[in-house]
């Protein structure tokens, strides 16, 4: 199994118990990498720029899923920010979100790419998971429209999150914790928890 130093203030705690036959414990692989990060951060980029930059993060992560899988790890935690990364502003992060459902929708990304808008960054870790036969817990950008209905709902009329997500083996997208929320005033992230047998995603709170 893959063992590195994962140093975050509780950043992913992933615990669960898988239903494999008989098995009553699981292997629990955690990586983190040197997040390739954008020349500016604090400069906005186009759509396509900012995915450019995420799949070479990913083409990073599946290297490390792989080798986790092929060593017998049931579970991979990959790093918080390890995707986007991080010393972003409202503004310029923007690129990197895309609109995660909630888990109850039943959702394969890597069959239904389309199903929820366009949303490659979910499709390849889904595709990750299912073809390696993983569970993959990775954190990414969520964002949430909102209008004038919501006395919350910030100005520029969306909600973004510092997120955590979960793949199981099957590529099904199983949970999805929102750690932050950006906004003035604050808004309560809210923790979906995953269903099956006890699975407890959580990390420490934080805004974007």
């Amino acid at each position: 199994t893959i063992r590195s130093y994962f140093p975050k203030c509780v950043a992913v705690v992933a615990l669960l118990a898988l239903s494999v036959g008989a098995l009553d414990t699981f292997s629990a692989a955690v990586y983190e990498h040197t997040v390739i990060l954008p020349n500016r951060t604090e400069t906005p980029v186009s759509k396509e720029e900012g995915l450019l930059l995420m799949n070479k993060n990913i083409d990073v992560l599946e290297r490390a899923v792989k080798l986790a899988a092929k060593q017998g790890a049931h579970i991979i935690v990959t790093p918080e920010d390890g995707i986007d990364g991080w010393v972003f502003t409202r503004e310029s992060i923007y690129p990197y979100l895309e609109d995660i459902p909630d888990p109850g929708v039943n959702w394969i990304p890597c069959r239904e790419p389309w199903r929820f808008g366009n949303t490659p960054v979910r499709q390849r870790l889904s595709c990750l998971a299912k073809d390696n036969s993983i569970y993959v817990v990775a954190n990414i950008g969520d964002m949430k429209p909102c209008n004038a209905s919501d006395p919350q709902c910030p100005p520029d009329g969306r909600y973004q999150y510092n997120t955590d997500v979960v793949f199981d083996s099957q590529g099904k997208l199983v949970a999805r914790y929102h750690k932050g929320v950006e906004s003035t005033p604050q808004k309560q992230s809210r923790c979906t928890t995953m269903t099956w047998k006890q699975r407890v995603v959580s990390c420490c709170y934080q805004t974007r």
